[in-house]
């Protein structure tokens, strides 16, 4: 009788070996639609305050994990009956070794390398699996409440600062590094008209409450009112320029293309401002109107804010008392009431509603330097911070913060919707999230590798009365873009 040899026989087991494994495969795939038809058909029998869309997504991702350890079990198999078979050949060729001792010769060798690469398959297994759930899920949220709708370019260097006008017609303001100022139609987003009047970066832009005026402020040391009249373009189709959520975030710090965006060539321009306020020593970093739009006051990096008469361009008040350069001020919407913030990790509330005086209340609720501090239509003020942090305060009584906020992130200039009270927080590492007023998150704005800010992103502003686009941001990157946020369905995924 012919005797097999020794590679015959681990050949032979190696093809049966394979069998095996594309018959469990088979066997895995074949059932796979129905567990998955008996997940979900257990859902509806289940209670649960997810979403059954958001279920199901989440039931599919664990059987893709399930699956992937179910092959890798099957190789770890494979592996071993390979080591078993090895030892079956080294005795009769006068290398006995134990099944259990590893520890010498060239089979160590071979299981040490096998299990190694078993081992970083595992990881790199588990953590690619986490990963896909953590950003589906994330994902899924995003898709369903927040949409980039348009996305509004021409400036030749980063944008500071944005506002929506609070007259008609409505448009979007944008303030620049790039010296100008400009306004842009919110649906086409085409340039309606530049104002070039300043001589250095302009570092915001605020509307007046009633007439179509903007107060820009810049590092020239100057703030300016200017008029303004523009006509909106006939809208056009709105392109769908959303991508899908699921590709891989972003992180590179890649940079946008060399060649610099000139703008429409057709848009109109402005040279001269119709008042200008002079008095500051150094960069005028924020300016706002007051209620009524006939004063206006101004923040600088010379360590005091300045109180305007807008029709005489009359210094008021010089509002002393911050250590460190100012970064921004916030008017309240109703009451003659100021918030400036500084780098001397302070937000100061000063108080105009009586004539005759003016108070002063100094606010130390953080660590380092106070990047904005914003009024909402009630009675809080929201402050956000290089600490990576945002506080609610309450009006009434502000010695320590009713909500406080944890970001990974440093905090820029900060807003908060009118009616829903919603803010939403721009940030260094070119996120944007949304929170409520007790500090509970609802969302973040999405990014990927084909749309959102590619650089820091520096302002967020609401505009809830647009249909179309509802909040809009800017960034270091030259743009500013328009989102559409589903008020009703990010209240309830809350």
């Amino acid at each position: 009788m012919p005797v097999e040899s020794g590679s015959s026989v681990a050949a032979r087991q190696s093809k049966q070996k394979r069998k095996s494994h594309s018959l469990s495969n088979r066997r895995t795939n074949s059932t796979e639609q129905d567990r998955a038809g008996m997940q979900r058909d257990m859902l509806e029998g289940q209670e649960s305050k997810l979403p059954i869309n958001v279920r199901s997504n989440l039931l599919d991702l664990f059987g893709q994990i399930e699956r992937e350890f179910e092959n890798l079990y099957i190789e770890n198999l494979e592996l071993r009956r390979e080591i078993d078979t090895l030892n079956e050949r080294l005795p009769g060729e006068g290398q006995a070794i134990d099944g259990s001792d590893l520890s010498k010769g060239p089979l160590k060798a071979k299981a040490s390398h096998s299990t190694s690469q078993l081992s970083q398959k595992l990881k790199t297994t588990y953590k690619a699996s986490t990963s896909k759930i953590v950003s589906s899920f994330k994902a899924t949220t995003s898709r369903a409440v927040c949409q980039l709708v348009k996305e509004y370019v021409g400036h030749r260097d980063g944008i500071w600062d944005l506002s929506i006008t609070r007259t008609q017609p409505v448009v979007l303001g944008t303030a620049s590094a790039d010296h100008s100022a400009m306004l842009w139609s919110i649906e086409t987003g085409k340039c309606l008209l530049k104002y070039i009047g300043h001589a250095g970066s302009v570092n915001s832009i605020k509307f007046h409450p009633t007439e179509q005026m903007a107060l820009t402020a810049s590092g020239d040391q100057t703030a300016h009112i200017w008029r303004y009249m523009v006509q909106l373009p006939t809208p056009q189709p709105v392109a769908d320029v959303s991508v899908s959520y699921d590709d891989d975030v972003d992180f590179s710090d890649k940079d946008e293309t060399d060649g610099d965006a000139d703008g429409p060539s057709e848009c109109p321009t402005i040279r001269v401002a119709s008042t200008t306020f002079k008095s500051h020593q150094g960069v005028v970093i924020a300016a706002d109107w007051l209620v009524g739009g006939k004063q206006a006051v101004t923040a600088s990096w010379d360590r005091v804010a300045n109180l305007y008469e807008v029709e005489t361009s009359e210094l008021v008040h010089t509002l002393t008392g911050h250590d460190q350069e100012l970064t921004h001020c916030c008017t309240h919407p109703s009451q003659r009431l100021v918030v400036t913030s500084s780098r001397d990790t302070t937000f100061r509330l000063w108080d105009f509603r009586d004539p005759s005086i003016h108070s002063v209340n100094v606010f130390q609720g953080h660590t380092d330097t106070v990047t904005s501090a914003v009024f909402t239509a009630g009675d809080n003020v929201v402050s956000g911070s290089d600490d990576r942090t945002v506080k609610v305060w309450d009006l009434k009584n502000m010695r320590s913060p009713i909500a406080t906020i944890r970001t990974d992130s440093a905090v820029n200039r900060i807003s908060v919707s009118v009616n829903q009270r919603i803010i939403a927080l721009p940030h260094d590492n070119r996120q944007v999230r949304l929170f409520d007023m007790s500090g509970v998150r609802l969302a973040r704005l999405p990014r990927s590798s084909r749309q959102g800010h590619r650089r820091m992103v520096c302002c967020s502003a609401w505009c809830e009365d647009n249909p179309s686009c509802n909040l809009f941001t800017c960034g270091f990157d030259r743009q500013a873009i328009g989102w559409n946020i589903n008020i009703p369905a990010l209240l309830q995924e809350k």
